[in-house]
């Protein structure tokens, strides 16, 4: 037989999704797959109850349900800072995921460069190689994440077209200043480029640090495409919601290829969730108050247990650092963490183009109770866990 695409011959599963399987075959606390444990706000699941009888069981408008966009497009006005159209800049997608799929065909041709920050979500890189580019990595240095500006302005120098850009960042939880992100402008704009966020974590932004959009700054909106989600905010990420801002004759290419990837996505979930996206700031300040509750109580027991944490700026996500038991392998501590202490976690090493073995990611997005669980598990990590770890046994396939 012929061979298949070249283009996916070298993909692997998710790690972060494989993780989920090792958990559920240990019964390990969960705390790869970030998604939450607690139900959505009441309102938008009795707003779906009503759905369910009303007339919203065949397909909306393509690009997104009117009433949906008007409503996506009154909020991020707001929070964004300038006036968005809600039939010629927005497009309702399958979640961010898609957005970020949508973008990225919009943008880049077959042979153009990508710039990507690293440590990095893992779909970035696929999506950069689906659209027929090829990525350019630019490390993230820890503990502060911080970028050399060189190194970056060296990526459109050798022919970078666009940069991927997330903000607040997953897996690092990195929240990029307004000097960095006008850095980063002035490159963009230098070398004719172009931005592709993602900034589903627009909401978990901790005390002091802020959310700058990029599309806000002088001479970007023109220039980027703001890829969202109503995932994170509203915890619901089962629906698969999610959608993309961008000028008009942007937004134009990406309805076409939105158009052929999906047709379009779930009508009565974009019905539904319009009842959260009307909500006043009370909910945006209690959920900070919430996530804030939940990093301080997960982070501040990583370390009572005696671990390096780096304390996210934002989202929902911790990097802990095992250098001390010396695996050649993370994913491997990941498999053995899963099943010896009963913990799920993922290997730093899916988030990183550079050669990083040393660090894992949690996420905190759970019940109280369910971080208290993993916690108590975590205490004994040190009595639990082998160290030097050097030959590294061959993972079993999940």
């Amino acid at each position: 037989m012929k061979p298949l695409s070249e283009r996916t011959a070298h993909f692997t599963d998710s790690v972060i999704r494989r993780m989920t399987r090792v958990c559920l075959k240990y019964g390990a606390v969960n705390l790869s797959q970030g998604f939450p444990n607690f139900d959505p706000p009441k309102a938008i699941l009795d707003r779906l109850k009503e759905v369910a009888d009303e007339d919203y069981n065949q397909y909306s408008i393509t690009w997104g349900a009117q009433d949906t966009r008007e409503a996506l497009a009154a909020k991020q006005s707001h929070y964004m800072g300038f006036p968005i159209d809600p039939n010629s800049e927005i497009v309702i997608t399958c979640g961010g995921t898609e957005a970020m799929m949508a973008a990225m065909m919009t943008v880049a041709n077959p042979g153009d460069k990508v710039a990507i920050f690293s440590p990095f979500y893992e779909n970035y890189g696929a999506d950069t190689i689906l659209s027929g580019a090829e990525p350019i990595y630019i490390p993230l240095v820890p503990p502060t994440f911080s970028f050399d500006p060189n190194v970056l302005e060296e990526a459109f120098k050798n022919g970078a077209k666009a940069l991927i850009l997330c903000n607040p960042s997953n897996p690092s939880g990195k929240v990029f200043t307004r000097e960095e992100l006008l850095t980063i402008a002035d490159i963009i704009k230098r070398y004719d480029g172009y931005v592709v966020t993602d900034e589903v974590y627009e909401h978990i932004v901790y005390k002091p640090h802020e959310m700058v959009y990029m599309a806000s700054l002088p001479g970007m909106r023109e220039r980027t495409i703001s890829c969202g989600s109503l995932s994170k905010t509203y915890s619901i990420t089962g629906w698969r919601l999610g959608y993309t801002i961008a000028p008009p004759e942007i937004t134009d290419r990406i309805k076409k290829v939105h158009d052929f990837l999906t047709v379009g996505a779930a009508h009565p979930l974009q019905e539904a969730v319009v009842t959260g996206l009307k909500f006043g700031q009370d909910y945006y300040d209690e959920l900070l108050k919430t996530y804030t509750h939940k990093r301080d109580l997960f982070c501040d027991g990583l370390e009572a247990a005696g671990l390096t944490i780096n304390r996210p700026a934002g989202a929902y996500y911790v990097l802990v650092d095992i250098s001390e038991w010396g695996y050649t392998s993370d994913l491997q501590f990941c498999y053995d963490l899963a099943e010896k202490v009963g913990v799920g976690a993922v290997p730093g090493s899916s988030f990183f183009a550079e050669p990083v073995n040393h660090l894992i990611r949690f996420h905190f997005a759970k019940k109280d109770e369910t971080l208290n669980d993993a916690l108590a598990r975590i205490q004994d990590i040190h009595k639990k866990m082998p160290y030097d770890v050097h030959t590294v046994p061959v993972g079993e396939n999940f």
